[in-house]
């Protein structure tokens, strides 16, 4: 399988050579090893895979025989899916602080919980890699001129099928799908029930399934109701799934907690390819429920996580940017007139006196508005990421 250029690359060589050791995380098959294997040509590197029970043994029983094993004589070394090991962050602090420069992956955050991280305090910087952004997904079409008609059927294609590597680089339809649907086998089975210790499989499917085709703010009483699972089971699955990089929870943007509605997230998948393969659908035709997912899903490949906000009185906003110096609200819509606003987001512009704010449109007019002092712009999803990046 060809490489194809991250967007993360410069980052990461100015982020290694500052610390000893780099934590790059993100969802299985997301091309975490591909491009540190990429990363490594022309230097001295080891490489171990704690898939292997022999390696991770070694490192598990006797810390000091692993380093003498698989780092002495080299430059750096890749510790591949790390958070299978047992004790790993003082058994990495103790590597690090001998001397070794690691590169370290997991498609759990596992890795990133206190009992890990605790130790590794000063000497590691954790970085995430997604399935391949719209930007990304371009490079590995090679598509370099662009028509409106040419982005739009890119963006459904990236949409439909997701922007997992392998999936992407191969044209085949039904193989897509077949790929996909091992997917997400192998990420529920190994990265969440293996991890997080879930003994009934069937019950998860459930609701990731459930999860798939609803959509708006999640109630884990619903959900317990629903899918006759008890609350605790419903909380520590979804805790799970997140953790695993399989879904991201949204939370509700507020000032007012009296005014504003509940507390309940509304949750989306990491990739929408994913999405489309638990719910056994590949649409000819987005709906505005898979477009919005797949919006959340590049934002978060841009490292933002927004919120969304919704009032007691029904007024709401898709998504909502928090920056250290404004809010920006974010609408979602198949088909947009630059020259109308929705009520929701009026009402969030008279409330919050924002700057800038965004309709993002699959196939709709571009163009601004101004409202209040805000200006919106009307754009498409390439425009809209190429904004997004710059908040950064």
């Amino acid at each position: 399988m060809r490489y194809v250029d991250r967007d993360i690359t410069e980052k990461f060589i100015k982020v290694s050579e500052v610390y000893p050791m780099v934590a790059l995380v993100g969802p299985r098959q997301a091309g975490k090893t591909t491009f540190l294997k990429h990363m490594m040509f022309g230097k001295n590197v080891s490489y171990v895979l704690f898939d292997d029970p022999d390696a991770r043994e070694i490192f598990d029983e006797d810390v000091k025989k692993f380093r003498m094993q698989y780092l002495e004589g080299y430059e750096f070394c890749i510790l591949d899916e790390v958070q299978y090991c047992r004790d790993a962050g003082i058994k990495l602090k103790y590597l690090v602080d001998t001397g070794a420069k690691l590169w370290v992956t997991s498609s759990s955050e596992i890795i990133l919980q206190k009992e890990v991280l605790s130790y590794l305090v000063g000497r590691v910087s954790v970085m995430r890699l997604y399935p391949f952004n719209l930007t990304e997904f371009l490079r590995a079409k090679n598509k370099k001129y662009l028509t409106d008609n040419i982005l739009r059927r890119i963006v459904w294609e990236h949409m439909v099928y997701g922007g997992f590597p392998k999936v992407v680089l191969t044209d085949d339809t039904e193989m897509k799908r077949i790929i996909l649907r091992d997917l997400y086998e192998t990420m529920l089975l190994k990265d969440v029930v293996r991890n997080f210790s879930i003994e009934d499989v069937g019950a998860i499917e459930r609701l990731v399934r459930y999860m798939a085709v609803s959509s708006g703010p999640t109630s884990y009483s619903n959900l317990s109701q629903m899918l006759d699972l008890s609350f605790q089971t419903v909380k520590k699955y979804i805790d799970a799934l997140t953790k695993s990089y399989f879904i991201v929870q949204v939370e509700p943007f507020f000032t007012n907690k009296a005014k504003e509605i509940t507390k309940q997230p509304k949750i989306y998948f990491v990739d929408t390819g994913l999405r489309n393969a638990v719910s056994g659908t590949f649409p000819s035709e987005p709906s505005g429920i898979l477009f919005e997912n797949y919006i959340l899903s590049e934002m978060l490949k841009c490292n933002i996580i927004p919120k969304y906000w919704r009032t007691k009185s029904g007024a709401e906003v898709d998504f909502v940017i928090e920056t250290p110096t404004e809010v920006i609200p974010v609408e979602i819509k198949i088909t947009a007139d630059s020259s109308k606003l929705e009520k929701g987001f009026r009402s969030f512009i008279k409330k919050y006196k924002p700057k800038k704010g965004f309709v993002v449109t699959y196939r709709g007019e571009k163009g601004k508005l101004n409202i209040d002092g805000c200006k919106v712009m009307f754009v498409d999803v390439l425009q809209f990421c190429e904004n997004i990046k710059q908040l950064q």
